[in-house]
């Protein structure tokens, strides 16, 4: 008996179709074990959001917060704004023993001691107060904006201070950068920030003398302490500084100094005294400058009149605050400055 065996291949089509399969079913198999070899493995429609970057990319913050460099320049906050952000946790309702703002009661010791004094706590830190309010980023400017805004809705009328223009520097900061290097040590005979006994012949050359020296160079001190792009303003914030430092240092007058340095009673030249004011203090006094107390301002002469005309005349004659001796006018005889000083008082009555 004889087998006969048949093809599965019966038609010319499905010859074309078996050839073809040979070659496209071993080129598949090459490329899946490529794939898997590499570790390469294939995802379905939206894989890709799942990857980290994408799930990172969908977490990233709206905004986020970039730090500009120490040296940039940097726009100066108002007084409002600093209290606001630092001061109102405690001076808005008086915790921790801070005096409430607006209550005047409270504030008029405090204001008594003046600007300068107030600055300094404000600065330094003082009782249960940190320094700056427990923010070291605030420009001394920022804290003093800060201080003049509380003491003034609290019944002062304190001059805010000069705005320093952005990109600026600070008196302290000018310190810091150019004239610390001298003044911080008394290096070449330079005045030493906080010796007062160095500062004090000085400053009663007059500030503008001391401006002058500080931008044309005096000495062994280049011109603007070496640092040609510091403008005018700067130096002169930066000698303001240096003097309202080293004033804070100087030794407390005894009432036995004050005495015996106070001209002998006697009538005072009304005339002079009118003059000396109208050329030296009417600076400040006319509006009230860094707390100095303004001319015709009942209140504020009537807390300072007690201490009588001897008093205050040796206040003016030995400076005082932010108010340099003899308030600049060192040719002045103690005769003019009693005289001004009795001018201002009937002025204020």
């Amino acid at each position: 008996m004889s087998e006969q065996h048949s093809s599965p291949i019966k038609t010319p089509k499905q010859l074309i179709t078996v050839v073809a399969l040979a070659f496209v079913v071993p080129v598949l198999i090459i490329v899946l074990l490529v794939k898997y070899v590499v570790g390469e493995k294939s995802g379905g429609a939206g894989a890709e959001a799942m990857t980290a970057e994408a799930i990172a990319e969908r977490l990233r913050p709206v905004g986020s917060v970039v730090l500009a460099q120490a040296s940039g320049p940097r726009t100066l906050q108002t007084g409002e704004a600093v209290y606001t952000l630092a001061c109102s946790a405690c001076h808005a309702a008086g915790a921790a023993g801070a005096p409430k703002i607006g209550d005047a009661a409270t504030w008029a010791p405090r204001i008594k001691q003046g600007y300068e004094t107030l600055l300094k706590h404000a600065v330094e830190g003082f009782n249960g107060m940190p320094a700056k309010g427990g923010n070291a980023d605030l420009d001394p400017i920022e804290v003093a904006r800060a201080v003049v805004h509380i003491a003034n809705a609290s019944g002062a009328k304190f001059k805010e201070p000069d705005a320093v223009k952005t990109g600026e520097h600070s008196g302290q900061q000018v310190v810091a950068e150019a004239c610390g290097n001298c003044h911080e040590s008394g290096a070449g005979g330079a005045p030493r920030v906080g010796d007062w006994a160095a500062w004090k012949p000085r400053i009663e050359k007059g500030l503008n003398t001391l401006y002058e020296s500080a931008i044309t160079g005096h000495g062994g001190m280049p011109a603007r302490g070496g640092m040609a792009k510091l403008t005018d303003a700067e130096i002169k914030r930066a000698i303001e500084y240096m003097f309202n430092a080293s004033k804070q240092a100087a030794p407390a007058v005894s009432p036995a100094a004050v005495a015996a340095t106070a001209p002998a009673p006697g009538k005072a030249d009304a005339a002079a005294g009118k003059k000396l004011y109208d050329v030296s203090c009417m600076a400040c006094h006319a509006a009230g400058v860094a707390g100095a107390p303004k001319l015709g301002d009942k209140a504020a002469w009537g807390t300072r009149a007690p201490a009588g005309i001897a008093a205050l005349t040796a206040s003016a004659i030995n400076g005082k605050g932010a108010m340099p001796p003899k308030g600049g006018a060192t040719a002045a005889t103690d005769a003019d400055i009693r005289a001004a000083v009795e001018y201002m008082l009937a002025q204020s009555k």
